[in-house]
């Protein structure tokens, strides 16, 4: 009960209200407020406040989660380490979604006629690695930088390049660019990269599908990488080339537990990935 209601307070920290954290647990929101109610009970301290609509944590709740939240996190995936893979065994495959949209589509369609029990979820980097890191995903396939001292196996697949993406001709290198976010930490490199290069950030998107319609439609250019230049069949002729686009790339990696690389059907996916994916580059 005591990890149950931990595991609560983590995904409300999260996801702010009492609703979407039902949502991410698969419970009722009324479940969410019993097992806030019987953490607070069993520590003694009241863990949060209403805000409106959403909730606020208040200092105790803020200090347990600093103390407790990376704790939490290895003891979930100490116990999904004991757990046997067997034939029916579901493994979670938790990747960028570009990565799904641009490289995995086929391989994963002739893949699941010969192991159904695959699970596909697509989250940003640093999610994936904390599902990972917790036993929630098998198996993380990520773009970008990963965050520091993540504990994982991982398997670097290669360096995936950009392009700027223009409705219109550019003669030069655009002064302004639409980019994905720059919160994400897994990103945080394109920020310092394109200051060099006197380009300033225009709009930050979640989304480097929408920058890159927006770029299409004539808002502004786009820098989009490969992976979906290939999704959209974006035409040669809106994709362009600078120089410091030379040194602008995103590491692709896989990541998993170091046990659950022992499992054969878990190193037979991840040695079918690493090898699928140059192949389709």
């Amino acid at each position: 009960m005591l990890l149950e209601g931990i595991e609560t307070l983590l995904v409300l920290a999260k996801e702010g209200t009492m609703s979407k954290t039902g949502s991410r647990l698969y419970i009722s929101q009324s479940a969410v407020s019993k097992r806030i109610a019987r953490l607070e009970k069993r520590l003694g301290k009241k863990l949060i406040e209403p805000a409106g609509r959403h909730i606020k944590l208040t200092a105790d709740a803020i200090t347990l989660i600093d103390n407790v939240g990376p704790s939490y996190k290895e003891i979930k995936g100490l116990i999904y380490d004991q757990q046997p893979y067997q034939d029916h065994t579901l493994i979670n495959l938790a990747c960028s979604e570009t990565l799904v949209a641009g490289y995995l589509g086929n391989m994963m369609g002739a893949y699941i006629q010969h192991d159904p029990y695959i699970s596909i979820t697509t989250h940003h980097t640093p999610f994936i690695i904390e599902r990972v890191q917790s036993g929630d995903a098998t198996i993380g396939f990520c773009a970008g930088h990963l965050t520091p001292q993540h504990g994982l196996s991982t398997r670097h697949l290669f360096n995936e390049p950009f392009a700027v993406i223009s409705h219109q001709p550019l003669r030069q290198q655009p002064q302004q660019l639409l980019v994905n976010d720059f919160n994400n930490p897994s990103n945080a490199n394109q920020a310092s990269l394109l200051q060099k290069a006197g380009i300033i950030p225009l709009m930050e998107m979640d989304s480097y599908t929408a920058a890159a319609q927006l770029a299409l439609g004539g808002v502004a250019p786009a820098l989009v990488p490969v992976s979906i230049i290939k999704t959209l069949k974006i035409e040669p002729i809106y994709c362009h080339h600078f120089e410091f686009l030379d040194e602008l790339t995103r590491p692709v990696h896989l990541c998993y537990r170091p046990k659950s690389y022992q499992s054969d059907r878990v190193n037979k996916l991840i040695e079918t990935i690493a090898d699928s994916v140059p192949k389709a580059i």
